[in-house]
């Protein structure tokens, strides 16, 4: 099965996204340039984290009208694949993929550190492989990873099971001291109705092998290579 690695004029996480799914998971994967207007029969379709357009007027708002956008968007219609990362998820957010936002963290600061993930649902491309409950420890790098939403926004989200990871301690409990940014929920990561598009705040690319800490984002990567080899892709 075959991932495309979109990148942006400042994506900074694109070789790390590639090297997971090309090189860890031996599956193959392509470089997709902002300005294209196709996804070279992609399988799968990953915005990954980085400084898209340095984070200019709010982080994901101008890289919502990059050209290959109206691709993704097709792609993600017609019931393909998509997950965001970091910046990602921001980008998912500002073109509507995904509802809510991301404001800046509670305390105002950068944090780059590894934070604990509880998996909340299990019917998504990207979260198939794991179990309900599971905890991941995953990194995490972002000034404006604070999940918001109206209320009525979230208690949809909530009703629909459509948050689909949640920041949680090392033993699974979830309470405000695990939660990193003050997201709302302590939501670490949400899903469209449709359940096709994931946007997750933390790494997994990141956390793909020993040497980097954690091998725990494998199961967020692999989930989506079982998902599509169930519908004949890979």
């Amino acid at each position: 099965m075959k991932f495309a690695i979109i990148q942006f004029p400042g994506s900074n996480c694109d070789h790390d996204a590639y090297h997971a799914t090309r090189h860890v998971l031996g599956q193959q994967a392509e470089f997709v340039w902002h300005k294209e207007t196709r996804l070279r029969g992609a399988d799968v379709v990953v915005l990954p984290g980085g400084f898209s357009y340095g984070d200019y007027l709010r982080t994901g708002a101008i890289a919502r009208f990059s050209p290959v956008m109206q691709r993704v968007r097709e792609f993600a219609e017609a019931g393909g694949p998509v997950i965001g990362i970091c910046n990602g998820f921001q980008v998912l957010l500002e073109a509507g993929f995904l509802e809510g936002a991301l404001l800046r963290n509670r305390g105002l600061k950068f944090l780059c550190r590894h934070v604990h993930v509880r998996v909340e649902q299990t019917d998504t491309p990207f979260s198939c492989g794991a179990s309900v409950g599971q905890v991941l420890k995953l990194p995490i790098a972002h000034g404006e990873g604070n999940y918001h939403a109206a209320p009525d926004t979230v208690a949809a989200l909530e009703a629909n099971r459509q948050v689909v990871f949640r920041y949680c301690c090392a033993a699974g409990t979830v309470t405000d001291a695990g939660n990193p940014n003050g997201s709302l929920n302590e939501i670490a990561g949400v899903c469209n109705r449709r359940r096709n598009v994931v946007g997750i705040m933390p790494h997994p690319e990141r956390a793909c092998e020993s040497a980097l800490g954690s091998e725990d984002g494998r199961v967020v990567l692999e989930s989506v290579v079982t998902a599509m080899a169930a519908t004949g892709a890979a």
